[in-house]
C-alpha cells in the first residue's frame, strides 16, 4: 500500500492524451471529444442525460471506455440504446455517477478509513464498492464485476472523471 498518494498521478499518466482535460468544459463536452468514449457519449445521448451531466453538479463519473462496453455480452449495447430501453440505460449510466467531487485522493482516503474497502451511493440509489488491489483502485458492483480505474482526476467544470476498464452494473 506504499505510495498510494501518488496513485492519482500514475492513473493520470496512463493514456491521458486520449481524454480532454479542459477544466472549463463540462463532463459531457469533454467526453464528446474522447475517441475512447464514443459509446459512452452515445449512451448518454440515448438516455437523455446530456442536460443533467452538463448541469452544475458536481459529479464524479466513472467513465467506461469503448473497450469496456465491448466486454459486455454481444448485443447488450445495441439493446440498451433502443428507445424502449431508455429507463434501463439510465439506471446503468447513473450507476457510474456519484454526487460530489471525489478526487483519487478522496477515494483512497475513504478506502483507507474503511480498512481496505468503502461503499459509495450512486446517483441511481444503488451502492458500489471501492477497494485497492495490486496498488490500483478498483470498483465492484453488486454482481461482483470489477472495474479498474485506469485514469483518474480528469477535472471538469462540473466535477471529475475517472476512466474505468469495465462497465459496472446496478443490482435489482
Amino acid at each position: 500500500m506504499k505510495n498510494l498518494k501518488l496513485m492519482g498521478i500514475f492513473f493520470l499518466m496512463l493514456g491521458a492524451s486520449s481524454f480532454a482535460q479542459t477544466s472549463n468544459k463540462t463532463i459531457v463536452e469533454n467526453a464528446s471529444v474522447s475517441q475512447e468514449h464514443t459509446t459512452l457519449v452515445a449512451a448518454i445521448k440515448a438516455a437523455e442525460l446530456v442536460e443533467t451531466l452538463q448541469g452544475d453538479g458536481p459529479f464524479t463519473v466513472f467513465a467506461p471506455t469503448n473497450a469496456a462496453f465491448d466486454k459486455l455480452p454481444s448485443g447488450t449495447v445495441e439493446t440498451l440504446l433502443k428507445p424502449e430501453n431508455k429507463e434501463q440505460l439510465q439506471e446503468v449510466l447513473t450507476y457510474h455517477v456519484i454526487s460530489g467531487n471525489f478526487s483519487a485522493d478522496d477515494i483512497i482516503a475513504a478506502i483507507n478509513e474503511g480498512n481496505g474497502e468503502t461503499k459509495f451511493e450512486t446517483v441511481n440509489g444503488s451502492w458500489i464498492s471501492a477497494m485497492i488491489e495490486d496498488e490500483k483502485v478498483k470498483l465492484q458492483d453488486v454482481a461482483g464485476n470489477v472495474a479498474t480505474v485506469t485514469m483518474a482526476d480528469l477535472n471538469q467544470k462540473n466535477g471529475v472523471i475517472h476512466v474505468i476498464d469495465t462497465v459496472v452494473l446496478p443490482g435489482k
